[in-house]
């Protein structure tokens, strides 16, 4: 693994724009300064040893994560992950069910020396997906076009969607975003996934969520032309789905309407995940030690709000790196993990997003902070894979 520095392509704002990402909030470089949020003035280079050793530990920890969540539902462990009572039942069906899953990504600490240790799991709304499948890749096709890249997403998605097809109970999926996201990364990123489905020959629909409405009459969700909506995509965390009576509707509506990411994923999407797989899997290579509500024989470690986003409310204990973030989560409980500051190259420290669609291992993302956080601040920086 190597950080290298090049010249930007003369027009790359406006390729980039031209493919998807118009929104631009900037990142943060050396001493606070603003810097581009994509960044192809630096990049990094994986060997393809490397690479297809990444992707085996992507997969292996995928598989844990399935059987975190069956343990959780079969030992009924809803509690710890801070969950409404009146969801438990609801995500144990949605679980037993099997209800059907597209993606998620999966923040590494990696450094070329050693296995991938997993830092979360973005189960339920992962972002910087089209800076991933799309915009790095042409930059590569531009810049470094008898390179590969570990990045077939484009590919799966399509892939994914139509092994779904038989299984959804209509013919059509809404893609919905929330208007409360100001940045338009959230619209982008739904926007993108409707592309992807829509190749693969499902019959689409967008809307904003705050759109979608209840038809008391049918008990049913329904879009602005009153037609029943059979299946959702959402970009809306789960935590926030089940704060109110809509979430409730949800639940009664399972599975006449499906939702995409399903239920049970509010199970990945929850820090409580790394305690409990330290907890079926303790000392294993790709995990960090991590526990409930206290450090346990940790001395240095990270503490994260269980249901944290963005960077927000973490606090990180060790000699001479102590840091706090702010934020409004908390309330909910902490989980703590072992402190393992990510690698720094050139004052930098990148963050890797491995992406898995269904089950399989789908490519890379980078996210690059000069902070020990990865937050909103962070630049995302394209990849290759060199001979």
């Amino acid at each position: 693994m190597e950080r290298h520095r090049g010249e930007p392509r003369p027009d790359w704002q406006r390729k980039v724009a031209e493919q998807g990402l118009v929104y631009g909030t900037p990142g943060r470089g050396e001493g606070g300064a603003d810097r581009d949020y994509w960044d192809e003035s630096v990049h990094y280079s994986f060997t393809m040893d490397e690479v297809l050793s990444l992707e085996a530990d992507v997969e292996v920890v995928h598989s844990m994560c399935l059987e975190a969540v069956d343990h959780v539902v079969t030992a009924e462990r809803f509690r710890d992950f801070a969950l409404p009572e009146w969801s438990w039942e609801a995500v144990a069906k949605s679980w037993k069910r099997s209800d059907p899953h597209v993606y998620g990504r999966f923040d590494l600490r990696y450094d070329g020396g050693g296995p991938a240790k997993l830092l979360e799991y973005n189960a339920d709304t992962p972002t910087t997906l089209l800076e991933a499948s799309v915009l790095q890749w042409n930059w590569l096709q531009d810049t470094h076009p008898d390179s590969d890249q570990w990045n077939s997403l484009h590919e799966k998605l399509v892939e994914r969607w139509g092994e779904l097809k038989a299984r959804l109970p209509g013919d059509d999926i809404h893609f919905t975003w929330s208007r409360a996201d100001a940045s338009g990364e959230d619209h982008v990123t739904v926007g993108y996934l409707q592309e992807t489905a829509a190749e693969a020959g499902l019959d689409t629909v967008g809307l904003a969520i705050e759109d979608i409405g209840w038809d008391s009459a049918l008990d049913r969700f329904v879009d602005l032309e009153e037609a029943p909506i059979s299946t959702a995509f959402k970009l809306y965390p789960w935590e926030w789905v089940l704060t109110d009576d809509f979430g409730k509707h949800v639940a009664r509506g399972l599975p006449e309407t499906l939702w995409i990411e399903p239920l049970w994923k509010s199970l990945l999407s929850n820090k409580a995940l790394l305690a409990v797989l330290w907890e079926l899997y303790p000392g294993h290579p790709n995990l960090l030690p991590a526990f409930l509500d206290q450090p346990g024989l940790l001395t240095e470690y990270v503490r994260k709000p269980r249901l944290g986003r963005e960077g927000a409310n973490i606090q990180i204990v060790a000699p001479g790196m102590e840091h706090q973030t702010g934020g409004v989560y908390g309330e909910e409980g902490y989980v703590y993990q072992l402190f393992a500051p990510l690698p720094e190259f050139d004052g930098y420290r990148p963050a890797l997003g491995a992406w898995i669609v269904g089950d399989t291992s789908a490519g890379l993302g980078i996210r690059e902070t000069v902070g020990l956080v990865t937050d909103d601040g962070a630049a995302f920086v394209p990849h290759l894979i060199r001979d």
